[in-house]
């Protein structure tokens, strides 16, 4: 029976990235996956010979000195990435109401940018970014220099997102144009708070990059710096159970067999999953599973994938968001079945520079969309299935071609995936994109601790902190924080 320092379960980016901090920082590490790819939404897969990439279309914070840029530099694996930096002038493009407003990188070059469109709101647009930036600073590589992973910011999760945009602007325009990439973070009006848009949108401004050749390489990157340490991933090993003895975790069971034994147990799935993993013990409290299981997840994402002909279609060097209607944020009462808004994203490949091979075109969906095959396996949905995913495909280019862009003439073909194919490929609980809700009304209810009441068993993920590769980040380094000394990790990576 094999055993380990620790264990971790899922290899999405919060595990590997806790997997390689610790192995790194000599803990004999074990990470387990039930897929047969790892990365969680860092996978990347192949069809006709063109990489797909599942979640993560672009990357921010990640010029020199910035924070993402300063943890893969202590990682060891900045310098491996191959990476394009969007367009500095408009990495992304938001349409709106038949116009289309850029947003620029760097605050004053963003705040410049939207002047353009909007001359008399320079005043409201550089409170917006000093709002910004406020955020986006309680996490700053100064900070993890002096040995601080993130100051507090609870005054900004108390704060809607919606309600700071409209304080800081009377005109309606605007107020949706500074929420137009609101997918990003499963952007909801009734739910989202100003730290979310703030910290995911601050991380932009600051340096937006994109992968080449795929995301997956950060967590093949990720897995090398383990092995390197000494450390084991596997995948095709799903935790069927989490052991307790003594009122400890003492290892997994795994695809309801072998067991693996560990001092700590570290869960990358969504704290739901984990639960129903768990042996029973009175450590944790009845109360604590009613309120994991009550919390409410974001929308999840359905992705048309367009298999472009050859050099038929230019590259765009920045992200397009449409919108449809009046409202950018997405309202599942308003919306569910219709396309209102989606995000266009065109995948960087070393095969050609000036030319797209594959554009990404992602849409909010719920999985009560899909209700009629909630109990299916991959590959086993049916015809019907198919059909509904053609036709959701067919309204979306109707919608795209809406905006004045059509893709008809350049596309040899195309895939699609829903919100069930994340439930089985991510391992997220209802499909969701971005875990948990984070509501600003009572943001507390959705926080989830990365320690639990069983004293070796901790949590990281999106589900925890905030989503998205800067939030996994920082939850990653928080969990890891429990073990190794929230200061001494702090200043190791600050330093890096």
């Amino acid at each position: 029976m094999s055993k380990y320092d620790i264990i971790i379960i899922g290899s999405g980016l919060g595990g590997l990235e806790c997997g390689a901090i610790l192995s790194k920082e000599g803990y004999n590490v074990c990470v387990l996956e039930k897929n047969e790819l790892f990365g969680g939404c860092f996978q990347t897969y192949r069809r006709k010979g063109h990489l797909l990439d599942t979640g993560i279309h672009y990357i921010g914070s990640l010029d020199e000195g910035q924070v993402m840029n300063q943890f893969f530099r202590y990682v060891g694996i900045m310098d491996h990435l191959k990476v394009r930096k969007l367009d500095e002038n408009a990495f992304d493009k938001i349409f709106y109401k038949n116009r289309v407003y850029d947003y620029a990188m760097g605050y004053e070059r963003f705040t410049d940018t939207l002047c353009q469109s909007f001359p008399h709101e320079k005043e409201n647009l550089r409170q917006y970014t000093t709002l910004l930036k406020e955020v986006g600073n309680l996490i700053s590589v100064d900070n993890l220099k002096k040995g601080i992973i993130s100051t507090e910011g609870m005054k900004f999760f108390n704060t809607s997102a919606a309600g700071m945009i409209d304080k800081i602007t009377t005109n309606p325009d605007l107020q949706s144009v500074l929420a137009g990439s609101a997918l990003l973070y499963g952007g909801l009006r009734e739910h989202s708070n100003f730290y979310e848009h703030a910290m995911i949108n601050n991380s932009y401004i600051q340096g937006a990059y994109r992968f080449i050749d795929g995301s997956m390489q950060v967590a093949s990157e990720m897995i090398n710096v383990i092995r390197t340490h000494g450390g084991t991933v596997l995948n095709n090993s799903e935790v069927t159970r989490i052991i307790v003895e003594n009122n400890q975790v003492a290892g997994v069971e795994i695809n309801h067999a072998e067991r693996i034994e560990s001092k700590y147990i570290i869960s990358n799935v969504h704290p739901k999953q984990t639960l129903t993993l768990l042996d029973k013990t009175r450590c944790i409290k009845n109360a604590y599973i009613s309120r994991i299981n009550s919390l409410e997840n974001t929308y999840g994402i359905f992705t048309l994938y367009l298999i472009m002909k050859e050099k038929s279609y230019p590259y765009l060097n920045q992200n397009l968001y449409l919108h449809g209607d009046n409202d950018v944020w997405y309202d599942k009462k308003v919306n569910m079945g219709y396309t209102t808004n989606c995000m266009i994203s065109t995948q960087a490949s070393s095969r050609n520079s000036d030319y797209a091979d594959v554009i990404s075109i992602l849409t909010p969906m719920y999985i009560d969309e899909l209700s009629a095959w909630q109990d299916t396996l991959p590959e086993q949905r049916g015809e019907d299935y198919k059909a509904f995913k053609m036709e959701k495909a067919r309204q979306l280019l109707e919608f795209i071609k809406s905006h004045g862009i059509d893709f008809t003439d350049h596309i040899e073909t195309m895939y699609t995936t829903t919100p069930l194919s994340y439930r089985d490929f991510t391992g997220t609980c209802d499909g969701s994109a971005y875990g948990i809700i984070k509501d600003y009304k009572c943001p507390q209810i959705g926080f989830v601790s990365t320690r639990t009441k069983l004293g070796n068993l901790f949590l990281t993920g999106q589900n925890l902190n905030v989503h998205g590769a800067l939030g996994v980040t920082l939850t990653s380094i928080i969990t890891c924080g429990e073990l190794l000394g929230h200061e001494y990790l702090a200043k190791r990576i600050g330093h890096a």
